[in-house]
């Protein structure tokens, strides 16, 4: 595994299935996505993968929540924004796209595209190969880099596959999610094996799902790769699951941790031009002088 110059912390601060009632501390009001979001960027991290929801705390998908939460965190801060795209409450391919068109000061760099499907414990995730493709060339239609989550093995190849037909933006940028029930387990062989597939150029950052979440971003940092940590995949902040979590300790726990093994940590705009993303304060200049 080839040692990346510095440790991007990509911060999953929300997702689809954290409530209230099983924590506190997951951020669902758009205030407090936006508060967390900046925490984490003061604690060290390069991303964060915003989710949303409605009044009810349920997942939503609607491009005018984004754009004020988008807007709310860059006033405040320069961390890299990526959106979600994801179809595990959404199957239509206009919910699932309409956050990137958004535009100027509320323009998404990145968004998640997951390369296939696979089943959480009690609920499948579906991707269309249709679906990928039309999010991927959508992604690439408006500047937005993918984000491309591997869940198993299989979605690998459809990197590979997705990449040639497109010709994705380089270096490419992964996050492995490894634990869930339905695709590959969370250990060191499974993860190195992935890495080893993955197309190059390439960055790449591991996730664990659940308690294997600290062991697969520190197995990360070790190999050289970078790390994708948060609420979204994990409350706890012990394995024994005696202890609930807040995003802003988990990240300050991995800037501690690379700093002890020799890993400096990428501010958002080092992220940027590791991963050649787009900046989105040259949409504001352009906005200035539109006005």
């Amino acid at each position: 595994m080839t040692m990346q110059a510095k440790l991007i912390i990509n911060a999953a601060i929300t997702g689809m299935v954290p409530t209230k009632s099983q924590t506190p501390y997951v951020p669902v009001t758009e205030d407090e996505i936006i508060r967390d979001a900046i925490a984490c960027w003061r604690a060290g991290a390069s991303i964060v993968h915003l989710h949303v929801r409605d009044e009810q705390g349920l997942p939503d998908y609607r491009a005018e929540r984004y754009a004020r939460i988008i807007r709310g965190i860059r006033q405040q801060c320069d961390i890299i924004i990526c959106v979600s795209t994801s179809g595990r409450a959404f199957s239509d391919f206009q919910q699932r796209a309409e956050v990137l068109h958004l535009q100027g000061m509320e323009k998404p760099e990145m968004a998640s595209l997951t390369l296939g499907s696979f089943n959480f414990y009690e609920q499948a995730s579906v991707k269309q190969p249709e679906m990928i493709v039309k999010l991927a060339e959508t992604m690439l239609q408006h500047g937005i880099k993918p984000e491309l989550e591997i869940f198993d093995t299989g979605m690998l190849n459809y990197a590979t596959y997705l990449d040639k037909k497109l010709q994705l933006p380089k270096p490419l940028y992964f996050n492995l999610l490894l634990g869930a029930i339905g695709g590959v387990q969370a250990g060191l062989e499974e993860l190195a094996m992935l890495v080893r597939g993955l197309p190059q150029p390439s960055f790449w950052a591991a996730a664990g799902i659940g308690a294997c979440q600290l062991q697969m971003n520190t197995a990360a940092i070790i190999a050289g790769g970078s790390v994708r940590v948060g609420l979204e995949d994990n409350i706890y902040y012990d394995r024994a699951k005696t202890r609930l979590a807040r995003n802003v300790e988990l990240i300050q726990r991995i800037v501690d941790f690379a700093l002890l093994y020799g890993r400096q940590v990428a501010t958002p705009d080092e992220a940027r031009s590791m991963l050649n993303i787009y900046n989105y304060k040259n949409d504001i200049v352009d906005e200035v002088i539109a006005v």
